[in-house]
């Protein structure tokens, strides 16, 4: 005779084969995020990019008049550095990203809190910042060079008016997206403006901001390697640009390089600021 379980009655044999299924899969603990952290915070992809080069170069399967060695460019860099070359122009161009990455990221934000917490400012600011957002910054390379000329005053500026751009963009849409219910309670606490943006506002745009600084570090790089390739007499985009004048294919590629590198490392920089100052959120990245 077969057993038949009801919700009344539910026979202990017939159960028994399936409790440890059962057990299974109420005691397991599913993961649906994206997995275990990967040791040191590894770049995968970019260990697996270099190894492809080596690989390839070793093999013959990349031509070294098209794309250098890896030993070649490392020897490019051993007499770039003997010479003093390399620490000189790199000296330049950290200088030149650094002020106006600095420049650009104080302007964005302050625009940003303008326009995110007045509707007049809002009317003022946005248009405007929509407008750049639309012309790439390197189209208006010609005409900052009529108005500013050839010098450090132009780079710079076309460095800031790259890193606006997504500062703002992102900040002001932090601060838009913050609770209404937070406004309210601290208009119920009678709290003076400058504390209420103080504990309120920057606190809650932090996550946009800080998203927006990792694109803005990586257009500021972007931008350096076009400017200092324009009537440029030091940088690192001016010793590729010698360098192509002259075929040398190894310090062209050593100088893609050590942006590469600068790349990646302000970008870990800046996530790892991110993971520091937002603990307090609990997100699929912890």
């Amino acid at each position: 005779m077969t057993l038949i379980a009801t919700d009344d009655f539910k026979p202990t044999t017939a159960a028994a084969p399936a409790a440890p299924l059962v057990r299974a899969r109420r005691g397991g603990r599913v993961r649906l995020g994206p997995g275990p952290a990967i040791p040191f915070g590894m770049q995968l992809g970019s260990l697996l990019l270099v190894a492809s080069w080596v690989i390839g170069s070793g093999l013959g399967l990349i031509d070294p008049r098209i794309f250098s060695a890896p030993w070649t460019v490392a020897d490019a860099f051993r007499q770039l550095i003997a010479d003093g070359r390399l620490q000189e122009h790199f000296g330049v161009s950290a200088w030149r990203a650094v002020s106006g990455l600095v420049i650009g990221v104080a302007i964005g934000t302050v625009l940003a809190v303008i326009a995110g917490l007045s509707r007049l400012g809002e009317a003022l600011i946005d248009g405007p910042i929509q407008i750049k957002r639309a012309v790439p910054t390197l189209a208006l390379i010609p005409l900052l060079m009529l108005w500013f000329g050839i010098g450090e005053q132009m780079k710079i500026i076309t460095i800031v008016l790259a890193v606006i751009v997504p500062i703002y963009i992102h900040t002001h849409n932090a601060l838009r997206g913050i609770d209404n219910r937070y406004v309210e309670l601290s208009e119920t606490l009678n709290l003076p403006r400058w504390t209420f943006i103080r504990q309120v506002v920057l606190p809650g745009a932090l996550p946009g901001f800080l998203l927006g600084l990792r694109f803005a570090v990586t257009l500021c790089w972007v931008s350096l390697v076009v400017v200092e390739q324009v009537n440029a007499t030091s940088g690192l985009g001016y010793m590729i640009n010698l360098a192509r004048t002259y075929g040398q294919t190894e310090i062209i590629i050593a100088g893609i390089v050590v942006y590469a590198v600068l790349g990646l490392a302000s970008d870990a920089a800046v996530r790892f600021v991110e993971r520091r100052a937002l603990t307090w959120r609990r997100t699929l990245s912890q």
